[in-house]
């Protein structure tokens, strides 16, 4: 009985302790009351530390990786080869531009009839049901020129284009052409309007030093009535080779009317004191 007693005691006592920390700070989480076989001198177990607040650098490694900063070992072979090609292509374009830069410049600074020249001519010689709407040419891989009338209203009116003219390095090129139509009808034949043809040629040539090479190109219809339509549109080219015309002579003055004055001749020479 006194056992009892002194354990109904010391809970009363615990209890009261409780109850007092709990309203010093009540904030804190009260701790959980021992069990009753618990040791009375036994002390309560620490809380867990709480976890650290995630930081910025979190945030920063789940950003996107900037491109310009990968290197080239680690992007993927696709993509190294298409840079690889655009680069190409881009240093290809500048060597051709400055390539004609230098012949312009000795063609300038030497005179005429010094390196070669190239005349690139296109003739529209289409047939009434073909409308001219693109036109491309390329020269040695770099486009030299380029038209694009996507009404097809205006292009198709224009018979001569000058496609290139001016100063070329002596050797073997390379024209490419590509001229796209629409086609064009009235009544039954309006339907056309609803197709485009492409033509498609290339041509090779041979510039040679002080000479002019002229190559004259035209698109045309090709076939009769029994061609199909897809088939119709063709280019076509002629390369020629001429010497650089040279300016004639000036005409030497004369009175109008009458023969050239001859030259005066020169007095004779008389002695001192005569």
């Amino acid at each position: 009985m006194r056992v009892l007693s002194n354990v109904v005691v010391l809970s009363s006592l615990l209890a009261a302790a409780v109850a007092v920390a709990g309203g010093t700070d009540s904030k804190k989480t009260p701790a959980p009351m021992p069990a009753a076989g618990a040791a009375a001198g036994s002390a309560a177990a620490p809380a867990p530390a709480p976890a650290p607040a995630p930081t910025g650098d979190a945030g920063s490694a789940a950003a996107p990786t900037d491109p310009s900063s990968v290197k080239p070992e680690d992007m993927p072979t696709a993509v190294r080869m298409r840079r690889l090609e655009q680069k190409t292509q881009a240093l290809k374009e500048r060597a051709w531009q400055l390539k004609a830069r230098v012949q312009m410049l000795k063609e300038q600074m030497l005179g005429g009839g010094v390196g070669a020249q190239a005349l690139v001519s296109h003739a529209n010689d289409m047939g009434s049901s073909f409308r001219l709407v693109k036109l491309i040419y390329t020269l040695d891989g770099t486009q030299v020129f380029a038209r694009t009338d996507d009404t097809a209203e205006t292009l198709h009116k224009t018979k001569a284009f000058d496609v290139f003219t001016g100063p070329i390095s002596p050797g073997n090129h390379n024209l490419a052409m590509v001229a796209t139509y629409r086609g064009h009808g009235y009544g039954v034949f309006e339907y056309l309007s609803k197709f485009t043809f492409t033509a498609r040629n290339t041509a090779a040539f041979t510039t040679t030093e002080g000479k002019i090479s002229k190559v004259e190109c035209k698109g045309y219809e090709k076939g009769g009535a029994a061609t199909p339509m897809e088939k119709r549109a063709a280019i076509d080219c002629k390369v020629t080779e001429v010497a650089p015309e040279k300016p004639a002579d000036a005409p030497k003055p004369t009175t109008p009317g009458s023969t050239p004055l001859p030259t005066p001749a020169a007095a004779p020479a008389t002695e001192p004191g005569k």
